[in-house]
């Protein structure tokens, strides 16, 4: 009896514990509902500078790594291809959509150890800064090899403003 009263107890807590999740979740969702729709992919895109394989990690405000953006699927962790294109960036995510940055957008570039319950050794995250209407965001990929984040950190500063740039090798 006491067996069965601890587990019915543990699959209460366990409960209540998602349905805190869900509510929170959801009340986030509608404090951002003022967030801009993303930009539409160009029907053409150029080339791609550089392309890498990794991790999309989320979307957050800029400077503040802990508020994930949940409007849009952008606080979804999941794998994606970031590809740096003339237009701008493109983390093509699976099971999340699609996110274009155009170039006009983006504001700097740099790497980090670590945003929003995801951290990796020092400089092991590439993180753009963005505008998304008139909110900064940053977003963190994670490379699934090393070698790949300096050619993604390379294109990125290229296409990004020279006043950007500053910020960004100074490890902001």
């Amino acid at each position: 009896m006491v067996k069965e009263l601890s587990l019915i107890f543990t699959l209460v807590l366990i409960g209540v514990a998602l349905a805190l999740i869900w509510f929170g979740w959801r009340n986030r969702l509608r404090r951002q509902s003022d967030v801009d729709p993303l930009p539409a992919i160009p029907a053409v895109l150029g080339t791609a500078v550089a392309v890498a394989d990794g991790q999309y990690v989320a979307s957050t405000t800029a400077g503040d790594w802990l508020d994930r953006i949940a409007v849009h699927n952008l606080g979804i962790r999941t794998n994606a291809e970031l590809s740096v294109h003339p237009e701008g960036v493109l983390f093509d995510r699976s099971g999340a959509g699609p996110v274009f940055i155009p170039a006009a957008s983006l504001t700097g570039v740099r790497q980090e150890s670590g945003m929003a319950g995801k951290f990796v050794e020092k400089d092991g995250l590439l993180v753009v800064s963005w505008m998304l209407g008139s909110r900064e965001l940053d977003s963190g990929f994670r490379t699934r090899h090393a070698d790949d984040k300096t050619t993604l950190l390379n294109a990125l500063q290229d296409l990004i403003p020279a006043a950007p740039q500053a910020n960004a090798d100074s490890g902001k």
